[in-house]
């Protein structure tokens, strides 16, 4: 055999190695209480909450907001720069990321980002009080979180189609 097909042989298996070494390291079980949100999951949210650089409401009966879904001291007429935003956001981020870190359970980097992405956008006491955080706490492989994720799609009793979407990609998300 040349030395040429050799080094394309070893290349193709390397290749292969790595690939399947990512699909193991998203599959790999982590204490939730040391872990971090990934770029996937932050993308996701920002993805899902869009960039706004002036407030707004999102729903007529919503709080003021602006950036990246923040609404912390926010006002009608506000504006900030994309910088501004993205401070935002990290400073946003590691609030809604603790609730998800004290489930102190094992769970994948997926389910570490889709529980992190409701939390954000349902607020850290209706996720600490929903059934969804119960189950995963107590088995977060129960085949019925994903029915959970469901609860969180209305606003002012009204289905809201944008909310059923972010929930099916987060179950998906959780469930991968």
């Amino acid at each position: 055999m040349k030395k040429q097909h050799i080094i394309l042989i070893i290349s193709v298996l390397a290749i292969g190695i790595m690939a399947n070494v990512v699909i193991i390291m998203r599959k790999v079980k982590r204490n939730s209480k040391n872990m971090k949100i990934s770029e996937k999951g932050k993308k996701f949210i920002k993805d899902k909450e869009g960039l706004r650089l002036a407030a707004y409401k999102p729903l007529p009966n919503d709080k003021w907001t602006i950036g990246y879904g923040h609404t912390a001291g926010v006002y009608q007429g506000q504006t900030i720069t994309k910088a501004q935003a993205e401070a935002y956001f990290d400073s946003d981020i590691k609030i809604y990321e603790k609730p998800v870190q004290d489930l102190n359970v094992l769970i994948t980097q997926n389910q570490y980002d889709a529980l992190v992405s409701l939390c954000y956008n349902i607020g850290v006491g209706a996720f600490k009080g929903s059934a969804l955080y119960s189950k995963v706490k107590a088995n977060p492989n129960d085949s019925t979180i994903a029915a959970e994720f469901q609860k969180w799609v209305h606003s002012d009793g009204a289905v809201v189609g944008g909310l059923v979407m972010r929930r099916n990609e987060e179950s998906a998300m959780y469930f991968a």
